[in-house]
């Protein structure tokens, strides 16, 4: 889009449609051609400006673009870009929520994967941090910090002043950036073993690092509420992350190696007729979208694709179907909801809103802006405080609000929540909420 140049519209109402992304093509990593698109995007946005509130890669953009010499997008270094794409955690909700000119616009502006393309040349030319690739290494930091004599004693100095100012100054972790806690007895070794029910009803769960190393509570409670709806169920064993901290850091050839060693053990559940849930909104999306547009090609990955589902898309789809039990005994009372941004752009509604207002005596306060965690982002020392100002809307809703309890589908964007209101009552879980209605016991 050259300068000047007018759109047809300003907008449509068609359905906002994706295209793959073409990372295999050499000039998906070409600067020259990359700086080109850049560029036509920036001054789309500039001209635009509807995304400022919702991370801090506009804002950076704009001041980028305000404080130059021409007070356009030409007065821009390419080389400052670097700062907008490093502000981009892949949300999505620009494309989702608020950018008028995504395809089928004639522009077809796609800003998150642009800003992936960029991550992905600077993996490519060997930028990314070694405090970086070692955040987003979650497999390995669970399978050693989970050990029997190694989680009690991270989590210990995890909460050590000292040594979280040693974290600060030599590995880049915020000193106040809350960390998760390790647990020797992983998901995965809670003994959690096939519960033959309803067999056309099945379910494998994908535990995901997050719930395997630092929450497993959280898997256990899904077991249990699938098993007390007489939901056969399974836990998926032979598999590693999704890859979703992988994309972020740009790369996509690390990502596929995952994908490729996750694919089989799905696609044997898949061919048995079980749908796949996670509990992590980001792990269900890599697969619902972000996989299948970077390996369109791929037919066992077509397949898992289409059996992948949220836990609450898979209740409500129980519950369309007359199956989901209302034996509820423990009302929730006043619920505040953070809307994970994730799940959001599944497109599927506030299916979880709506499967706990099921529960009599309970009132959901839901709230569909972001926490600005992100997995990484929100530990990082230099973008902790900004996570924690993006959070603040939802902060001040809260506590605004008598709230018995405070919940999000994303585990870290909860505890990142709960930073943000000054660690005055800890999260639990939409799942663990569930099961806490239904009174099952531990």
């Amino acid at each position: 889009m050259s300068t000047g140049q007018m759109p047809k519209g300003e907008g449509g109402l068609e359905k906002p449609t994706r295209h793959i992304i073409d990372w295999n093509n050499p000039d998906f990593l070409n600067e020259e051609k990359f700086e080109e698109e850049l560029r036509r995007v920036a001054d789309a946005c500039h001209g635009c400006r509807r995304c400022v509130s919702l991370c801090n890669s506009f804002p950076t953009l704009f001041d980028l673009i305000d404080e130059s010499k021409t007070f356009e997008v030409d007065g821009v270094k390419y080389d400052e870009f670097s700062s907008v794409i490093d502000h981009c955690y892949l949300c999505d909700l620009c494309f989702m929520t608020k950018c008028p000119y995504v395809p089928p616009h004639e522009w077809e502006i796609d800003f998150p994967h642009l800003m992936l393309r960029g991550k992905a040349i600077k993996n490519a030319n060997n930028k990314n941090s070694f405090r970086d690739k070692v955040l987003t290494s979650t497999d390995n930091l669970g399978k050693i910090f989970s050990r029997a004599l190694v989680a009690p004693i991270v989590n210990f100095f995890n909460n050590i002043k000292i040594f979280r100012k040693f974290l600060s100054k030599f590995f880049g972790i915020h000193i106040n950036a809350k960390l998760p806690n390790f647990v020797s007895k992983t998901a995965k070794k809670l003994g959690l073993q096939r519960y033959n029910g309803d067999p056309n009803l099945k379910v494998a769960i994908f535990t995901t690092c997050y719930h395997n190393y630092n929450e497993p509570g959280v898997i256990e409670d899904f077991y249990d509420i699938l098993k007390h709806n007489n939901i056969t169920v399974d836990i998926i064993s032979d598999d590693n992350c999704c890859g979703m901290p992988k994309l972020e850091l740009g790369d996509i050839k690390l990502v596929e190696k995952m994908m490729m060693k996750n694919l089989p053990g799905f696609k044997k559940y898949v061919d048995q007729g079980y749908v796949i849930i996670a509990p992590i909104p980001s792990c269900v999306l890599m697969y619902k979208q972000e996989l299948p547009l970077l390996f369109p090609d791929n037919k066992d990955l077509a397949v898992v694709s289409q059996a992948f589902r949220d836990p609450f898309e898979f209740l409500n789809f129980i519950n369309d179907q007359g199956k989901l039990k209302k034996d509820f005994r423990n009302k929730l009372g006043d619920v505040s909801y953070q809307v994970a941004c994730h799940q959001r752009v599944q497109n599927m509604g506030m299916l979880t809103k709506k499967v706990l207002e099921l529960v009599p005596g309970t009132k959901i306060n839901a709230i569909e802006k972001c926490s600005g965690h992100d997995g990484t982002y929100g530990v990082k020392a230099e973008t902790h405080e900004i996570a924690i100002k993006i959070a603040r809307p939802i902060t001040r809703e809260f506590k605004a609000s008598s709230f018995d309890s405070f919940t999000s589908d994303c585990s870290l964007a909860a505890h990142h929540i709960e930073n943000s209101l000054g660690n005055l009552k800890a999260p639990q879980h939409p799942i663990t909420l569930i099961k806490k209605a239904y009174g099952i016991k531990q």
